[in-house]
């Protein structure tokens, strides 16, 4: 049997496509704040997708751009377990390429605007960023001459 080499090495189980779906119906508070201020390339013109499934995993909010992923935790993430659950899938992120920030709903809440410059300038420091052209947007000449 040959093997198609233009084939992606990933694929999307028909259950994680489903919850991530399911996920992006049902965003938590803090989700919707911050996906608020990322959706739409508005923050520094980087482009996010929130609930994407990355392997085993679905991250909240992924700019591959700058191969960053933004993770917003709960309550539930501050037992043992969980945080050992975590440090794995921190690992394995970061093992395919990615950067991963964490913060807690709660921060959020409080602090949006200080939750938003930490991923701005997380965004600012990858090297591999390149930003989508503005195509003529805002560029208006009123003495009809050209630029």
């Amino acid at each position: 049997m040959t093997e198609l080499k233009n084939d992606p090495t990933w694929q999307v189980t028909r259950t994680m496509r489903s919850r991530a779906r399911s996920l992006r119906r049902d965003l938590t508070n803090a989700e919707r704040r911050i996906w608020s201020a990322l959706r739409a390339h508005r923050l520094d013109g980087a482009g996010f997708r929130r609930q994407k499934p990355i392997g085993p995993y679905i991250a909240d909010f992924v700019c591959e751009a700058s191969k960053l992923i933004v993770e917003l935790d709960g309550g539930q993430h501050f037992d043992a377990a969980n945080e050992m659950r975590d440090a794995r899938r921190d690992a394995y992120l970061v093992g395919k390429g990615y950067r991963v920030l964490r913060f807690n709903n709660h921060d959020v809440m409080v602090n949006k605007d200080g939750v938003l410059e930490t991923i701005a300038a997380a965004i600012a420091s990858s090297p591999s960023l390149t930003l989508p052209r503005k195509r003529g947007r805002g560029q208006t000449s009123t003495s009809g001459e050209s630029e």
